[in-house]
């Protein structure tokens, strides 16, 4: 019955007008009272958007690195700088400041936000040099290094590994297998 488009009242009267099956008891209750139809997607997905979207678009063109700096931490309660960005502009605006002074100013404390973490720290790290101890790992670090220092291991691992220089002899000889085959058989 997959074959048949509609839903089960649609393709039993389908079947039983075809001669294909007998009219079974229920259809006539049915008819009269049919199931209730719900409304079909078609497939197509609607685009959620939200009203600070357009200031979020905004933020990322002017601080094109906050999308590797700020990332997105899907486990963390605090929404992304671009978010607040959006959500302060939409603030303002409501107070009643032009778009592009609310910008300005959302902006201006994104920027300060920014200088205060980074400040933040190196007076960490001072404190501590006095101390003598270990300076403490960045709190605010951005997602970049964050990548680089989880595959520094990796990184270190390939110079020194056995295994790993094992392969790489192995593939510098068959190269150089290759370069000789191709000056033996004129391939140049």
């Amino acid at each position: 019955m997959s074959f048949l488009k509609g839903d089960l009242l649609t393709r039993t009267r389908k079947l039983v007008k075809g001669l294909a099956k007998s009219e079974p008891i229920w259809l006539k209750a049915m008819e009269h009272a049919p199931p209730a139809t719900f409304p079909r997607a078609d497939g197509k997905v609607k685009r959620i958007s939200l009203p600070e979207d357009v200031y979020i678009k905004k933020f990322f063109q002017k601080h094109p690195d906050s999308k590797h700096e700020d990332a997105i931490k899907l486990s963390g309660f605090d929404p992304p700088p671009a978010r607040l960005f959006g959500l302060r502009v939409l603030d303002l605006k409501e107070q009643g400041v032009s778009e592009e002074e609310a910008m300005a100013v959302a902006d201006m404390e994104y920027r300060a936000e920014k200088k205060a973490k980074k400040k933040a720290y190196v007076r960490l790290k001072q404190i501590a040099r006095l101390e003598g101890k270990k300076p403490p790992p960045n709190p605010y670090p951005s997602a970049i290094k964050e990548i680089q220092a989880e595959e520094r291991k990796y990184v270190r691992d390939r110079f020194f590994n056995p295994k790993i220089l094992e392969i790489v002899q192995k593939l510098k000889e068959e190269r150089a297998a290759e370069v000789q085959d191709r000056f033996r058989g004129g391939g140049w």
